[in-house]
């Protein structure tokens, strides 16, 4: 069989791969791209990163367990090392420290984007998932970095995302961030006030940019003055064990689940809170609208009825009912679970 020589054609292939957890077969796959002539960011960009977002969806869909999300994030990483230690790259510019934000734990997406970088001629420090800021901050004092990189692929870090992006300023060091918890334009990043890169790209040419790079967008957070998201994240415990008995008094069948669904659903009540926050913290309700369209999608594919997300938003509505900006966004997460089970044709 001739090897395909284009990633488009090896993408089914390499899918095929990852579904069986199948490392050496999806290294052969990239490596013979690579042999093809194809040049290595283009097979981490247009092969291995559309493959993780289908991994992705997958899960999502219940189609694919977590230990075979897991079993192909893994093969993908071993594949990423396989084309960095055959396409060896001498640096001659300078130190870029690439991360994820404190909490964030999918550090496929910036390992692409430090390796995007690194081919590019740039010294990469790749720092890996969930570095602690206070950690991140240390080491750049310890050591002279051109620019930090900070990914966030969920909205719920924005608030430690927004943490570290300030200390690593006030270390005098440029920072700019990238991922899907910016949002898909980037607009939580604007608000932010943080420098965003759609993708590694864009992020290369971001950084060899100086004074794009120094610049310094202005945030516009006026309205956590009246309290809401601190309120919020103060009272996450005491909401979650609430919204767990209303549950059981609306939905008798959850009095019966056992023990790893119980922990599951007590995991997305404090979710749906963690969302809310994060939509208090950058005052758009479409981030918490977005959530609840994705969280509909997973647990419906699981068997959990669409009625107990919609209770549970009602519950959370009347309990924050002092809170204006909370209880707008919890009506807007209704109003979608609403229009989304009415009949086709009303």
């Amino acid at each position: 069989m001739t090897a395909a020589r284009t990633p488009a054609a090896a993408y089914a292939d390499y899918l095929d791969h990852l579904a069986e957890a199948d490392e050496s077969g999806a290294i052969g796959v990239a490596l013979d791209l690579l042999d093809a002539g194809v040049p290595a960011e283009r097979v981490l960009l247009d092969l291995v990163a559309p493959a993780q977002e289908d991994v992705g969806e997958r899960w999502a869909r219940n189609e694919w367990s977590v230990a075979q999300e897991h079993a192909a994030t893994h093969v993908s990483e071993r594949v990423v090392a396989a084309l960095a230690g055959r396409t060896r790259a001498a640096p001659t510019r300078g130190r870029i420290v690439v991360a994820c934000i404190d909490g964030e734990w999918h550090a496929l997406p910036p390992r692409l984007v430090a390796e995007v970088l690194r081919l590019r001629g740039w010294r990469v420090t790749f720092l890996g998932a969930s570095v602690p800021a206070a950690h991140l901050v240390s080491y750049l004092h310890r050591h002279d970095a051109h620019a930090v990189a900070l990914a966030c692929a969920v909205p719920v870090r924005l608030p430690q995302a927004h943490r570290m992006v300030e200390a690593c300023r006030r270390a005098d060091v440029p920072v700019l961030v990238g991922g899907r918890g910016f949002g898909a334009d980037g607009r939580w990043a604007d608000r932010l006030g943080m420098l965003w890169a759609p993708d590694a790209p864009a992020a290369a040419d971001l950084v060899a940019d100086a004074r794009a790079l120094s610049r310094v967008p202005p945030a516009r957070l006026d309205h956590l003055a009246d309290d809401e998201y601190a309120a919020l994240v103060a009272r996450r415990a005491e909401l979650v064990d609430g919204a767990l008995a209303d549950l059981r008094e609306r939905v008798p069948a959850t009095r019966a689940y056992d023990r790893a669904r119980l922990d599951a659903t007590v995991s997305d009540l404090g979710h749906i809170l963690d969302f809310l926050a994060a939509a208090l913290y950058v005052d758009d309700g479409s981030l918490f609208t977005e959530f609840v369209r994705w969280l509909v999608t997973v647990l419906t594919s699981r068997g959990v009825p669409a009625a107990a997300l919609a209770a549970t938003l009602e519950h959370y509505g009347g309990v924050l009912r002092e809170f204006p900006r909370a209880a707008g966004f919890l009506d807007r997460g209704r109003a979608l679970l609403a229009s989304a089970a009415e009949p086709v044709g009303r």
